[in-house]
């Protein structure tokens, strides 16, 4: 995320605020946990804030850094969070101010040249780097074949590059720091049909192919969505595996 960025989200701000899965609250015990203290945590490409409040809960302070103004303007308000609005790799914050820094959901946005020398300029001592990303929504069988025939056959070409690294798990974006060990953890939500297409419309891609060709791609799989899904107002157990990269930025 250069200073002049790939803004993939600001025309989809209230939609990600209302529609976007919360992480499990044992994500963040975890992080508190590696962190040396819990004075102060930084994360970066928070969007609206979802990891950015659930980290107030372990924190005395926490920073929420995004270069959208749109998306800083919908961000959930908490009496230990504030918010600003700057590149990942040029913050602007202080030497050694905090404890853990974060990128949800946002790693693959990064300037991979640009930004370890920024995290290791922010991090105190025993400060960890924590990078999470959550893959394809599981439902069932038959709705898992409509919503993969939607993100492969339909979105395939609208997705951006920097996708791919989402689907490979982080795996192949450089980490170069001594990775700690962290259990498997996976988001898990119940919503009705209407949620679910509600976080569909928030993809990137579906946003390229509704400008790049004028018509709506959840138009094409709504028909087959609803025959798989049964009564719309069923509230369906949905999972994305969640996969974490952790590491120790300072001695």
């Amino acid at each position: 995320m250069a200073d002049t960025f790939k803004d993939h989200f600001s025309g989809v701000a209230a939609g990600y605020q209302a529609f976007r899965p919360g992480y499990p609250p044992a994500l963040f015990e975890l992080l508190a946990d590696l962190a040396p203290a819990r004075g102060r945590a930084v994360d970066l490409g928070c969007g609206t804030g979802q990891a950015t409040v659930a980290l107030a809960r372990h924190f005395d302070e926490v920073i929420g850094i995004d270069p959208s103004a749109a998306q800083i303007a919908r961000a959930e308000p908490h009496p230990r969070v504030r918010y600003m609005v700057a590149p990942a790799e040029a913050t602007g914050l202080p030497r050694a101010c905090a404890d853990l820094v974060t990128a949800a959901q946002s790693l693959h946005w990064l300037d991979p040249a640009r930004l370890p020398r920024e995290l290791e300029r922010l991090a105190r001592p025993g400060a960890v780097f924590a990078a999470f990303t959550y893959g394809l929504c599981r439902v069932g069988p038959a709705v898992d074949a409509v919503v993969d025939r939607l993100y492969r056959e339909i979105l395939g070409p609208y997705w951006p590059p920097e996708r791919a690294h989402v689907d490979a798990g982080y795996r192949t974006l450089p980490f170069p720091w001594p990775e700690l060990a962290v259990p498997a953890l996976h988001i898990e939500e119940r919503w009705p049909l209407e949620r679910l297409t509600g976080y569909l419309a928030t993809w990137s891609a579906v946003s390229a192919y509704r400008q790049q060709t004028g018509e709506d791609p959840l138009a094409i799989v709504s028909r087959a969505l609803g025959a798989a899904w049964g009564p719309p107002e069923r509230a369906r157990r949905i999972t994305w595996p969640l996969t974490i990269r952790a590491g120790r930025l300072a001695p």
